[in-house]
């Protein structure tokens, strides 16, 4: 069943919660916990506790019902907002406290992160490695950047650009001697 399509039925449900219904909550119930327990799984992550936070809603809209107002709000904006935030209490509630070591052992970390000098002489062989690419000539960057950065085999190549497989070979090998003169200090 389509929620929106259900919208009246939901809100006469709801409407007939506060008198004690049960069979008017189940209504609800049936329509809506699908949906609330994707809300309460998607900001949880753990099944058993988003199941929980359902369960916690529905005791709620039978506590609460009456509170509800559909000239302001949709039944299931209303809904969703509950479990939204019972099961934002319920993540701040479990989530474990993190110990925090004193700001003396912050120099025994290791950074991970290159060093400047090696970041930038990274850079310059990148720069260098694309001045090159871009002084070969157009079918011979092609063929090279088409067979090295993507893959592509020789036999593609050469059927891709129409010259015969000898040919695309040989402009590779051109290609790549002159990459590698240029390259070298």
């Amino acid at each position: 069943m389509n929620i929106d399509a259900n919208r009246d039925l939901i809100v006469a449900a709801l409407a007939r919660v506060p008198q004690g219904d049960r069979a008017a909550l189940q209504t609800v119930y049936r329509l809506t916990s699908a949906k609330l327990f994707g809300v309460a799984l998607r900001i949880l992550g753990e099944r058993s506790e988003s199941e929980d936070v359902v369960q916690e809603v529905f005791v709620t809209v039978w506590r609460k019902a009456a509170d509800f107002d559909p000239g302001r709000a949709s039944p299931l904006t209303w809904l969703i907002a509950i479990t939204r935030n019972r099961a934002i209490d319920r993540l701040r509630a479990t989530k474990p406290i993190r110990k925090m070591d004193p700001i003396d052992e912050a120099h025994d970390i290791a950074d991970s992160a290159p060093m400047a000098d090696s970041a930038l002489e990274s850079a310059q062989d990148n720069a260098r490695l694309y001045h090159c690419l871009d002084a070969l000539a157009a079918d011979e960057r092609g063929a090279l950047r088409g067979a090295f950065f993507d893959g592509n085999t020789y036999e593609e190549l050469a059927q891709r650009v129409g010259v015969p497989l000898a040919t695309m070979k040989s402009r590779i090998r051109r290609a790549m001697i002159k990459l590698k003169s240029c390259l070298e200090p």
